[in-house]
């Protein structure tokens, strides 16, 4: 363990392993890993490879089918052996991370933590998309959110709702309901003609990036049996139009330009 982590008297990490290729982790989620003596990580998606950065003395427990009470019960025995903990998410562990009440969870225990940042699903597909979700005097806005299902989503944040902004929208965990996604933006005010992207398992070796129209997004999901593991990405400007930004326009001073 190097100087700095003994430093900080970090006891547990929440390490943001990005959307799946394992050259998307941070430099320090990978030290993290490396150094920790116990690592959990959900195995449907987080990459093994990841995973096997570990030392060789390091024990790595997959969660996919553990409950919380249960991966905080191994943290803490970690924790209380003196070993350093890793508790590896997908993505980013702040946006649908489930880290909250873990967190509160090792508050109660006076355990110290802290959490690594990592490349959420919806940048890596703009990424591999080679789109902007930003566009001067369009929309400067992005919304994350998602579907309601078994985790039901408040009322005044329906997709209905949220198109009246007419920003950037990124819709996660709703794979599986396209056709709610289409109808309910439409319904709010986006055009049937408004571009679309659906990333696939971004970042893994069977990643799928494909775009259209809002008014197809159902029907591209089915013809590429997109059912998980998808981020929409809808976006109110089509990539190839629309003005530049001020930034590098000759006439736009700024004190590194005059």
């Amino acid at each position: 363990m190097n100087s700095d982590v003994k430093r900080r008297d970090v006891q547990v990490y929440f390490v943001g392993a990005g959307p799946g290729d394992p050259e998307l982790i941070t430099v320090k989620g990978r030290r993290c890993i490396m150094e920790s003596d116990l690592i959990i990580y959900t195995g449907s998606l987080v990459p093994y490879e990841i995973i096997s950065w570990k030392k060789s003395s390091a024990v790595a427990m997959n969660s996919s089918s553990m409950t919380l009470d249960e991966t905080h019960e191994e943290i803490m025995k970690a924790v209380k052996q003196g070993k350093l903990v890793a508790r590896v998410h997908t993505g980013d562990p702040s946006l649908y991370g489930a880290i909250r009440e873990q967190m509160i969870l090792l508050d109660k225990e006076n355990v110290s933590y802290e959490v690594i940042p990592g490349v959420t699903s919806a940048l890596a597909t703009a990424a591999s998309a080679r789109i902007s979700l930003t566009v001067p005097e369009v929309t400067q806005t992005v919304i994350f959110t998602r579907v309601g299902g078994r985790t039901p989503v408040p009322a005044r944040e329906s997709l209905k709702n949220l198109a009246g902004h007419g920003s950037t929208i990124a819709v996660y965990l709703s794979a599986s309901k396209a056709m709610e996604v289409e109808e309910g933006l439409i319904s709010g005010g986006y055009s049937e003609d408004t571009p679309v992207v659906i990333g696939y398992r971004v970042g893994w070796s069977d990643e799928k990036i494909i775009k259209g129209r809002l008014s197809q997004l159902s029907q591209l999901a089915a013809e590429h049996g997109i059912k998980r593991q998808a981020v929409f990405l809808i976006t109110p400007f089509d990539n190839d139009k629309g003005g530049a930004s001020k930034l590098y326009d000759p006439e736009f001073k700024h004190g590194f330009r005059k």
